[in-house]
């Protein structure tokens, strides 16, 4: 009987240690970029989404990968300390593609709070005329 009080104990103990680590926490300030409509003879649009760290450890971002090759994330490499904002820059390039509305997902991965978030940029590329 002492050893299971002593290991659920022990066990309690950890679990409460684990959660009182510091830890990354991302936000983003939208997860959503709209370019509304442009034309097919303008394909490459780009755009930046801003997020801040707001845990109480430094923040850093292991991967940015988009849906499609026409989507390019490029990121804020070196480590975002507490309260610090960092950027995510995107470029759709729709050379090549059908005129139309098109939704891309850039998928982020951190060491913080969520693990990934999701982004999204969306629009309409019109026929050039």
């Amino acid at each position: 009987m002492k050893k299971i009080l002593l290991m659920s104990l022990m066990l309690m103990l950890s679990v409460c240690y684990a959660s009182a680590q510091k830890q990354a926490q991302i936000k983003f300030d939208k997860l959503t970029y709209d370019f509304g409509k442009f034309s097919e003879s303008n394909p490459v649009q780009k755009c930046t989404f801003t997020f801040t760290n707001v845990g109480d450890a430094p923040l850093i971002i292991n991967q940015a990968v988009a849906s499609c090759g026409c989507t390019v994330p490029k990121y804020t490499k070196k480590p975002v300390a507490p309260g610090q904002k960092g950027t995510l820059s995107v470029t759709y390039n729709g050379k090549g593609r059908f005129p139309g509305h098109f939704k891309k997902t850039i998928t982020v991965r951190t060491n913080g709070k969520p693990e990934m978030t999701r982004l999204y940029i969306e629009g309409t590329m019109e026929e050039a005329k």
